[in-house]
């Protein structure tokens, strides 16, 4: 990597840790890495331990490889994120709309919460522009994407790029409700 790469990945790491309104001391002192080597990562991306942006990108809920390369490349299919799994998931209640305006470097559109009962027929599948974010806020839902059926409950999120074939609908006995965001 270039001097000029390895700046880019400090700014990313910066930005990630600010857009989700963590303190650098509190993320060195986790880190087990004193604040002024923490610090220099931020500012020269130079010497950052693998196991650094590792905890990171499971602490913030973040690919990995978008930290390294600061592209979303896991977006070209879906990314589903446990709860528990990571920081972005644990606080779903209050979810910072600007850490996905941070994460995707996009344009973020209206947020919509959908409700999808038990007797719904599902809903044919559909492609879109943009990057869709799904957050389950009650019950289970299962998300068809590409053939493939995931099936998330209360605190389970998905990333993924909706240009390919995707919907939505209950799998539970009760309404599943759940927050979707889509970028330009």
């Amino acid at each position: 990597m270039s001097d000029e790469d390895l700046k880019q990945l400090g700014q990313r790491i910066k930005g990630l840790r600010e857009a989700c309104d963590v303190d650098a001391a509190e993320l060195a002192a986790e880190l087990n890495v004193p604040l002024e080597r923490y610090l220099s990562f931020e500012e020269t991306g130079a010497d950052v331990p693998i196991s650094v942006i590792y905890h990171m990108a499971r602490k913030f809920g973040v690919d990995f490889t978008e930290i390294l390369s600061g592209g979303g490349g896991y977006l070209d299919s879906v990314q589903i994120v446990r709860k528990g799994d990571g920081k972005t998931v644990d606080r779903y209640p209050g979810y910072h709309f600007q850490d996905l305006a941070w994460r995707y470097g996009h344009k973020i559109m209206q947020p919509l919460l959908v409700t999808l009962d038990p007797s719904d027929d599902p809903a044919a599948l559909v492609q879109h522009q943009g990057q869709e974010f799904n957050l389950v806020l009650s019950g289970d839902m299962t998300l068809t994407f590409d053939d493939q059926e995931f099936t998330l409950s209360q605190g389970d999120c998905a990333y993924f790029n909706p240009m390919h074939p995707h919907g939505q609908k209950c799998a539970s006995s009760v309404p599943v409700v759940f927050l979707t965001v889509i970028t330009e």
